[in-house]
């Protein structure tokens, strides 16, 4: 029989989660149901008994599925089921992945896989955060080595008050977005994207958080004392201290040296790569060159054993010298940012582009304007929005020397992608004053840490390039942690081995007015308030300073967009009119593109219609404007046109005022005095100004031209009528056709309305 254990804990304003386990996947070695309203995610893990022979590292794999069946929904297109995993489903695997990585017991590299399925969603209950929660219950009742529990919420702000797990109705109100990962005694994961937040606010919502982490963290434990599990054993894979010992003796003199002196990338890593080699000659000898990786030392260390060794020394070198010397490898002091160099405008068919490079990272950023047709289509479980604004990022490999295959967008490029785009995001215009669909694409160049902040300073600078009038300009950088025994330094700007070596990398994006995303990651077990305070307050100092050197190369958007940038033009009208625009089958629509050459896009929007006109010169969006603003004009009696004569008859002239919109300039209204033959006034295809003086009860539309003449000298003789029979056609007054004097009865039996004239 079944029998499963459940636990449930309010959080927030009267949100419950509930926790349940024994019901699901009982085969997994750690099966959770985690609840929040009608969304349920199913979280599972799974550890191999044994490390793989030979793994050097901790094989750590997180998978998370939102399936559209979830939210009764069936997936578009032909292949009615899920491909390869969308953007939101790998981002949130990262936050669980980022969460939980570095709480592992060290040592442990058995094969541990977690996977969080979403089995049902209500649109409006965020599973991501839930995913965390699940996973941490899982990965504890399965007994592995974990130095957690940990939970994980969401936090935002509406109307001024917190608010923990905001439903997706209450995000769209709040001014902060921000996912926190942690356990009883500290934080160990950040990331989010707010409004222009201070740095005491983002202090306050974390604290915010960690209350709430907490109490779930506290639920678990009381789930993981009830199931009782067995602890699981596994064998530690950790390096010697012996031949950490013999490396050093034998090159930790050289190490120090070389941590101190003149630094540049490839120097830098080429003067350990021979140390690396001066080790392993030294350890194996003649040994080293004739079995290579099968060779061995005298008290059994592989080569492998001799290089982990050598990076020991080398961490613990440079580890050393920044706690007691505040010196880093480059020379910096703690607080220092590299060199700074922009450039904006480089690529000259681009709409905007740039390229900043930070020390030895360089990034180079273009801009691309496009219509509302180029928006980003959305389906998934909790948006189905279309997105105007995206940032790509790339990260090649020959951007850190290397040759490498290329197998697609990886996780992490777009993960950095993301936190680039929610850098810039708040800062974009609304689509009312900017009507463009943007994407930008981040180019790393070269990489020496942080090119992910590289990318939001070179898309920032891009944007204005561009001319997209963004609200502020955005700078990021990336913070780094060294952590001793008995003091701790917090690193501004750091460099890739400073990230590798470290225990943090906090990037923080923001304006001179706030900070507008955030990213932590951290080694260590949780950091301080005072920490936290610390590196925020580095960061505010270093992102002013990049933003006074941006500003030096430009400091606001362009007044006027690239010469190869579509001209978008945007109108509001009548909804009633759309179709009229449209016109049957697109006809109409499509034969003013054809005739200015222009792309029109008609959509309707909150009883709105509204009209984009994408043309590459300002000429031709100004004719088709002119066209649809004729369509939706209606004509008013009283009001001078200028028209078109289309047709010329005996009785008078048909002139069109506006697109669809004719009338019947009668002869008696051509001129002052008797008018004998139309055709000596006008023809097909003159312009005419004339005023629109009755409109009748059938939406018939009768025009004159005197008042545009001069006014008829009262000494003019008269001219005389002429005589015709009673009847005569010409007429129009009479006859034995009635008294509109057109054979087709009076008006045009084209049809009734605008068209019409009498």
């Amino acid at each position: 029989m079944l029998k499963p254990i459940e636990h449930r804990i309010e959080i927030g304003d009267g949100k419950e989660i509930h926790l349940e386990t024994g019901l699901l996947a009982k085969q997994a070695d750690g099966a959770v149901i985690v609840r929040q309203g009608d969304t349920m995610v199913l979280c599972t893990v799974v550890m191999a008994d044994s490390a793989r022979e030979g793994q050097s590292f901790f094989p750590l794999s997180v998978e998370y599925k939102e399936r559209l069946t979830a939210g009764g929904r069936i997936p578009g297109g032909f292949i009615k089921r899920e491909g390869r995993p969308s953007d939101r489903e790998i981002l949130s695997c990262r936050l669980v992945d980022r969460s939980i990585r570095p709480l592992f017991a060290d040592g442990l590299f058995n094969e541990v896989q977690v996977i969080c399925n979403v089995i049902s969603s209500d649109g409006q209950n965020h599973s991501d955060v839930l995913a965390g929660i699940g996973t941490s219950a899982a990965i504890s009742i399965a007994g592995l080595p974990f130095h957690g529990p940990i939970a994980m919420v969401r936090v935002g702000r509406v109307d001024g008050a917190w608010v923990i797990n905001p439903t997706v109705d209450e995000l769209e109100a709040s001014d902060l977005d921000l996912v926190v990962a942690g356990h009883m005694e500290a934080i160990v994961m950040v990331e989010g994207e707010m409004k222009e937040v201070d740095e005491a606010e983002m202090l306050e919502a974390l604290e915010f958080a960690h209350t709430a982490i907490q109490s779930l963290c506290k639920v678990q434990q009381e789930l993981v004392a009830q199931v009782n599990p067995t602890p699981r054993t596994f064998t530690p894979v950790v390096l010697d201290q012996s031949i950490v010992a013999q490396v050093n003796a034998l090159i930790g003199t050289e190490m120090a040296a070389h941590v101190r002196a003149p630094y540049d990338k490839a120097t830098f890593y080429g003067g350990v790569d021979q140390l690396t080699d001066k080790a392993l000659d030294a350890l194996l000898g003649s040994a080293g060159s004739e079995q290579g990786r099968n060779a061995h030392t005298e008290d059994g260390f592989s080569a492998g054993d001799i290089k982990d060794a050598v990076a020991e020394v080398e961490r613990n070198a440079m580890r050393e010298m920044i706690l007691d010397e505040s010196r880093r490898i480059d020379g910096r002091s703690l607080t220092e940012i590299r060199p700074i160099w922009m450039k904006v405008g480089l690529l000259p068919r681009v709409h905007g582009s740039s390229v900043f490079t930070r020390g030895e990272t360089q990034v180079m950023a273009s801009v691309t304007l496009g219509t509302a047709r180029d928006a980003q289509d959305v389906d998934q479980l909790f948006d189905n929005k279309e997105k105007r604004f995206f940032l790509h990022y790339q990260f090649p490999p020959f951007c850190t020397g290397e040759a490498r295959p290329i197998r697609g967008t990886s996780r992490r490029e777009i993960g950095h992608g993301m936190l680039a785009e929610r850098a810039l995001a708040s800062m974009m215009p609304s689509a009312d004053d900017f009507p463009y669909t943007v994407r930008i694409n981040a180019d790393v160049l070269e990489s020496n840490g942080s090119s992910s902040m590289a990318s939001v300073c070179s898309g920032s600078l891009a944007l204005m390039d561009a001319g997209v009038p963004i609200a502020k300009p955005v700078a990021g950088v990336a913070m780094g942690l060294i952590e001793g025994p008995s003091n701790t330094a917090v690193l501004t700007d750091i460099l890739g081995t400073e990230d590798h070596l470290g225990d943090m990398d906090f990037k923080v994006t923001g304006t001179r007015d706030g900070i507008t995303a955030c990213q932590m990651d951290i080694k260590v077990q949780g950091l301080t308030r005072e920490l936290l305070t610390k590196a925020l307050g580095q960061a505010k100092d270093a992102r002013l300073n990049i933003l006074d050197q941006m500003d030096t190369v430009l400091s606001e958007a362009r007044e006027n967009l690239s010469p190869y940038a579509p001209r978008l033009t945007r109108v509001t009208i009548d909804p009633s009119f759309i179709g009229a625009v449209i016109g049957p089958g697109g006809r109409v629509i499509q034969g003013i593109q054809r005739e200015t050459g222009t792309t029109i896009e008609i959509a309707e929007d909150g009883g709105v219609g509204i009209v984009t006109i994408a043309a590459t010169d300002q000429a031709s969006s100004d004719a088709a404007l002119k066209i649809i603003k004729g369509i939706v004009t209606v004509p008013e009696a009283g009001e001078d046109y200028e028209g078109l004569v289309r047709k010329v008859e005996g009785f008078g002239a048909i002139i069109e005022i506006m697109p669809g919109k004719e009338g019947l300039l009668h002869v008696s209204e051509l001129d002052h005095g008797y008018v004998d033959d139309v055709s000596k006034y006008m023809q097909v295809g003159d312009k005419v100004k004339v005023r629109l003086i009755e409109i009748r009860d059938d939406g018939k539309l009768r025009f004159s031209r005197k008042p545009f003449l001069p006014p008829p000298d009262p000494n003019a003789p008269v001219q005389e009528r002429p005589r015709r029979d009673e009847g005569d056609r010409r007429d129009g007054r009479g006859g034995s056709r009635g008294r509109g004097g057109d054979r087709r009865g009076g008006g045009d039996r084209r049809g009734g309305g605008n068209r019409s004239h009498g």
